[in-house]
């Protein structure tokens, strides 16, 4: 499996944080190289290992931000 490469850009906020460290977080992060992208998934304290998360470009976090605005009204 080939190696992914990141970097975490801007560090936006926590959501949450479990028993073991891990932390729940919205961050900005450029994958392989590519333009930063908003992300949210689980991080180790040390931000070298991941969960499985969701990353959103700007119009997407947007429509998000949309949605959750009209449903917690």
């Amino acid at each position: 499996m080939a190696e992914i490469k990141y970097e975490i850009i801007e560090e936006i906020g926590v959501l949450s944080e479990n028993a073991r460290g891990w932390r729940k977080e919205l961050n900005l992060v450029s994958w392989n190289d590519a333009a930063p992208k908003f992300d949210l998934r689980d991080w180790d304290p040390e931000h070298n290992r991941m969960g499985k998360g969701i990353t959103l470009s700007r119009e997407e976090a947007q429509t998000l931000m949309t949605l959750l605005e009209s449903r917690l009204k």
